[in-house]
């Protein structure tokens, strides 16, 4: 795949590429690629979590049941 570049973005990905240690302009781009992948399933994931139906509310209660689980499992034989 090849990509033209007018001068001014061409300077600017030689410059990334020079300051952030990339190797080539090849790696920088792709870095690019893979995190607007990853925006975009964050994005993703956001807009399902805003579409979903609300649950409890995620307070100290919550997180300290979490802790109780997560110590039950790491310990089965303690307790029951």
């Amino acid at each position: 795949m090849n990509i033209s570049l007018p001068e001014s973005l061409k300077s600017f990905v030689d410059e990334q590429v020079s300051q952030r240690g990339y190797g080539t302009s090849s790696e920088y781009v792709r870095e690019l690629i893979r995190k607007d992948q990853d925006r975009q399933q964050l994005r993703g994931l956001l807009l399902a979590g805003a579409e979903s139906s609300p649950t409890s509310p995620v307070d100290a209660a919550y997180f300290e049941g979490l802790r109780d689980r997560i110590r039950k499992a790491a310990n089965p034989g303690d307790g029951e």
